[in-house]
């Protein structure tokens, strides 16, 4: 039989990449986390996990680049190996709302789902050529519009607004479901688009890339909340500003759009292991919050780990809730001088 000295068994963990759960030693967990394009912000939100977070958590995070938050609800349900995924708002809610009414497949879908923890808002860009009549959202009524993939946020919110702020279902001939870059070929190519519709927290890297050029050709429309095609909007969205410092290639001063929450979402797990890993990445959240906020995307810097209180038939999941709940309490806590003299702060 061979004896491992401890220096020995500690080198061979940690080179073999192992760690110990109950005394057993186990191999890293391989998740997987699905997002969005990989131009899009909810891509960049998922490798920041993989790169600040996940590690600590004994996890090898896959970052996939998905079609959106719709396909990303399915994947997160059936496609072996996906533990987390980005989901909006008003995608989660369409689900719930579906099977509420009695669709079985929606029914079955969404009602295993938890939140991790809520992010940011995500700001709606809607984009025309630079000479385009259109300057306000409520301009849109008859033109072609290109709202992202099926199975896209972007495509959902393109639709249930057009249907709120103009009170129809957008007319099919005027919608297509392209990329967001065949789109903008499009936009100013043939022209057989009008409105380009990207759905990404700012700075969206898609837009935020662009060259200054890129002013001779395209500009953003603004969201006029005070305008009366904009109050049923305003039930399910929420008014946002796009910063002239998000995309200075672009914009000169500040502008209103409106913009829709993006929630990290996982399954209702039970089993021993998956508890645990999950139970460390809330851990590790906590721990690597303040890293995420000042090297990860700008948004983390919007995000908070105060864990509201979702809307009816959402639920958290259990094992990160605990975590995140009690680090939230400590982040709260008022330190004092001689506590922190002290090295009574917490880390």
């Amino acid at each position: 039989m061979i004896v491992f000295s401890r220096p020995s068994l500690l080198r061979t963990l940690i080179l073999s990449g192992l760690t110990l759960v109950g005394g057993l030693a186990q191999a890293a967990a391989e998740y997987k986390i699905v997002t969005a394009s990989e131009k899009g912000t909810y891509f960049a939100i998922g490798k920041d996990l993989a790169k600040y977070v996940a590690p600590d958590a004994d996890i090898q995070l896959e970052v996939l680049p998905t079609s959106g938050s719709a396909a990303n609800v399915k994947l997160m349900r059936y496609e072996p190996g996906v533990k987390l995924a980005v989901v909006q708002a008003d995608v989660y809610q369409a689900f719930l709302d579906r099977a509420a009414a009695g669709n079985a497949e929606a029914a079955q879908i969404i009602k295993p789902l938890r939140v991790v923890l809520p992010l940011y808002n995500t700001e709606i860009h809607y984009i025309v050529r630079s000479d385009s009549e259109m300057n306000y959202l409520h301009d849109i009524r008859g033109a072609k519009i290109n709202g992202g993939l099926v199975g896209s946020g972007a495509a959902l919110i393109t639709h249930t607004l057009y249907k709120m702020m103009f009170g129809g279902a957008m007319p099919e001939e005027q919608a297509s479901f392209l990329s967001n870059e065949e789109a903008l070929v499009k936009l100013i190519g043939d022209k057989s688009v009008d409105v380009v519709v990207v759905a990404a927290g700012q700075p969206a890297p898609l837009i935020a890339n662009m060259k200054p050029e890129a002013q001779k050709f395209i500009k953003l429309l603004k969201f006029d909340p005070k305008h009366a095609s904009a109050q049923a909007a305003l039930n399910v969205y929420a008014p946002a500003t796009v910063q002239a410092a998000s995309y200075p290639n672009l914009l000169t001063e500040d502008f209103s759009t409106i913009s829709v929450g993006a929630f990290l979402v996982t399954y209702d797990y039970n089993l021993k292991d998956t508890l645990y890993r999950f139970s460390q990445l809330g851990k590790s959240l906590c721990q690597n919050f303040s890293r995420l906020q000042a090297e990860g995307h700008p948004k983390w810097k919007e995000v908070d780990l105060s864990m509201p209180k979702l809307p009816p038939g959402w639920s958290y999941y259990a094992p990160t809730y605990r975590e995140l709940r009690n680090c939230s309490v400590k982040k709260q806590k008022k330190c004092s001088a001689e506590e922190r003299i002290l090295g009574l702060c917490g880390a």
